[in-house]
């Protein structure tokens, strides 16, 4: 596909079935699971059994490898699943660097599953590229890289992680669910492997639950990636692959409607006195906001944190305050949503007690600040 192609084009182009037989627009959902076999043994379509391969997901992997400006991509059930799959590509006695901020069900992961199968893994302040190269090991195989990270957003230099990474002949793996490749493109920075979350953004409507891996020319992990994906069987239906191509040809409509939105939220109470901080890379006063600037195109994301209160339980109660802010796990749909993120992560968690995390939506942006106004007003 063109590469003077821009991104919201892409995303059109790349999601059109190729039916001859019907000349339909929207692509067919195939929810068959075998197909046809030749007598002399071979698969005319291509196609042999929907755990292996799909009409709707192999849509999906090509459309999503074309938008990150990769090599393959590899459709999953959930963004865990996808990146199990990348941790299960490494060996007994491999050790892994995760960020010391990060989505916590990947530390989960790491500690209750990972640990049992003699990997190891250690934790690294990713906002400091000294800190990455001093946790590297000997046997560091892979460095997980998740910028802005969930939920403190700090930014990660994906250029310089990726060139210790390799340095230490390890790959650089870069969770770019918040920004989607709308704003940031990891792979152009020298990450070899992007993961998604695709029930986020790429679906866009909080209905659907997938992940996604793309990754550059790598014969070797593309191999390990597809017996991982048919051996685990950890693939998406035909019906979610539908449903997140689909959110695919309004991504970039949404993303940055959504940005400029949050944008503007943040700014809105970075300036309000009850706030005691928020957390977001568009902010002026964001420690790495040039790196982010220079590593997000187009804008910074529609997810922000902010601190408020003294303690958890006066931030929970602002929640309820709010009108306009479902209270629900996830984001990237298109209603707005904040979520306390301490009491979801646990006791262990490094999260402040008193700080929210907030999923910018649709809503218009006058509606959502009037909405912080009413609940603040009673605090």
């Amino acid at each position: 596909m063109s590469d003077q192609l821009q991104f919201e084009t892409l995303a059109i182009r790349s999601t059109l079935p190729k039916d001859r037989q019907t000349g339909s627009v929207s692509p067919a959902i195939h929810l068959s699971t075998t197909f046809d076999r030749e007598t002399d043994g071979s698969y005319k379509s291509g196609f042999v059994y929907s755990r292996n391969d799909n009409p709707n997901r192999q849509l999906l992997e090509n459309s999503v490898a074309i938008l990150e400006n990769g090599w393959k991509g590899f459709a999953f059930s959930s963004g865990m699943a996808s990146i199990a799959a990348v941790f299960q590509c490494l060996q007994s006695g491999d050790h892994i660097i995760l960020p010391d901020d990060a989505y916590y069900s990947v530390v989960l992961l790491a500690k209750d599953v990972l640990e049992r199968w003699g990997l190891e893994f250690s934790l690294a302040n990713m906002s400091d590229p000294t800190s990455v190269r001093q946790a590297v090991r000997s046997n560091t195989t892979l460095i997980w890289v998740e910028t802005p990270s969930n939920p403190q957003l700090r930014i990660s230099d994906i250029s310089a992680i990726a060139e210790i990474a390799h340095s230490a002949g390890a790959l650089c793996a870069v969770d770019n669910t918040w920004p989607t490749p709308v704003l940031q493109k990891p792979l152009e920075l020298g990450a070899d492997i992007t993961m998604h979350s695709t029930t986020k953004y790429f679906g866009g409507h909080s209905d659907v639950l997938g992940g996604c891996l793309v990754i550059k020319e790598n014969e070797a992990l593309a191999e390990k990636l597809k017996a991982i994906q048919i051996l685990s069987g950890g693939v998406p239906s035909p019906f979610e692959c539908w449903l997140i191509t689909r959110g695919i040809k309004t991504l970039h409509l949404r993303v940055m409607h959504q940005t400029r939105s949050a944008q503007t939220l943040a700014l809105w109470l970075d300036n309000h006195p009850k706030i005691e901080a928020v957390h977001y890379p568009g902010l002026p006063t964001h420690h790495l906001h040039e790196i982010a600037k220079e590593q997000m195109k187009g804008g910074f994301g529609a997810m922000l944190s902010v601190q408020v209160g003294l303690n958890a339980k006066q931030a929970m109660t602002l929640t309820g305050q709010l009108n306009l802010f479902t209270t629900a796990t996830s984001l990237g749909g298109v209603e707005s949503l904040i979520e306390h993120r301490k009491s979801i992560e646990g006791v262990e968690s490094s999260t402040p007690e008193n700080l929210l995390r907030i999923s910018v939506g649709l809503e218009n942006i006058d509606d959502l600040i009037s909405d912080w106004e009413q609940a603040l007003r009673k605090m």
